[in-house]
């Protein structure tokens, strides 16, 4: 006789090994903790390891209660997602890779097939095969959910690398009192102009300035995009009370400006940062000399 998967999971079946799980934790429990995933994290005590495992029987034993065999979905695996992400995360750690891991979670199945297959007379029936068939796909769910939780834990720590990388790509720089300025270098993108914004910005506050300076000598080509968020940058920098200058206006950058019809002409610009520097410093009443060399001549 041939069981569908379909009938395992919405017949009576799950509902078995539901109570199967509840009925043999302990002895799962005690298995898998000699398995390598637990074995790995848990290196100084085993007894840990075993009440960690007793956690994620028990959410698999509700989940099959459910019957919802293979949705990731299901409010038991939440628990999963918990306990075995953070067991994942410790071995990725470690240089484990989420292919490694996925196999430490498939080798989880075979000491929980292999104590329900000892509760029936007859593992070779029908109804035995079902309980087994249905055991076999809630632990292919649980791999797929700890593999799902792993890549996305991935995803958020390269999105919160990406975002330090922005912020340290963009400092901002106390030229003087009242005067920061901000060199950027490479491309001038959304993101990026956004992290420019916010950091000018919270650092006009911090040391109360007056001159904000964009120094684009290192940005290598200026679009309309990039002039777009040039000027939003500049008008956010007016709103809090700075002036905001814009140095590193080269020819092939000056040029290309006005070839492309792009109006500058609210924002005051400067060819270096050194003249931005020199006119922040006259506005605030400080005038820069050239240094005199000292000595006598005979």
């Amino acid at each position: 006789m041939q069981v569908s998967e379909q009938g395992a999971a919405s017949g009576p079946a799950a509902g078995q090994v539901g109570a199967f799980l509840e009925r043999r934790q302990e002895q799962i429990a005690q298995r898998w903790a000699d398995a390598t995933l637990f074995r790995s994290v848990f290196t100084v005590s085993r007894d840990e390891a075993v009440e960690a495992a007793k956690i994620v029987v028990d959410a698999l034993a509700a989940v099959a209660a459910s019957g919802r065999l293979e949705d990731i979905s299901a409010p038991g695996f939440g628990t999963v997602r918990e306990q075995l992400a953070r067991m994942a995360a410790s071995r990725t750690r470690r240089g484990a890779t989420p292919a490694q891991v996925a196999d430490e979670i498939a080798d989880l199945r075979e000491p929980a097939i292999s104590l329900l297959r000892g509760d029936f007379p007859d593992p070779t029936d029908a109804h035995s095969q079902e309980c087994l068939l249905a055991l076999t796909m809630l632990m292919g769910t649980l791999r797929l959910v700890v593999m799902e939780t792993t890549l996305s834990n991935g995803e958020a720590l390269i999105d919160r690398q990406r975002q330090q990388l922005l912020e340290v790509a963009t400092p901002v720089i106390k030229l003087w009192d009242g005067i920061v300025a901000v060199p950027l270098i490479g491309t001038l993108d959304s993101a990026r102009s956004q992290v420019v914004m916010e950091s000018l910005l919270d650092a006009i506050v911090a040391e109360r300035a007056r001159y904000a300076i964009l120094d684009i000598t290192g940005v290598p080509t200026v679009d309309s995009l990039v002039a777009q968020h040039l000027m939003k940058t500049v008008a956010a920098a007016r709103l809090m009370g700075a002036e905001c200058i814009v140095s590193g206006i080269r020819p092939a950058i000056a040029q290309t400006i006005v070839h492309l019809g792009i109006d500058l002409g609210a924002v005051l610009t400067r060819t270096t940062l050194a003249d931005a520097l020199a006119h922040a410093l006259s506005r605030q009443g400080i005038q820069v000399s050239p240094r005199t060399s000292v000595g006598t001549s005979l």
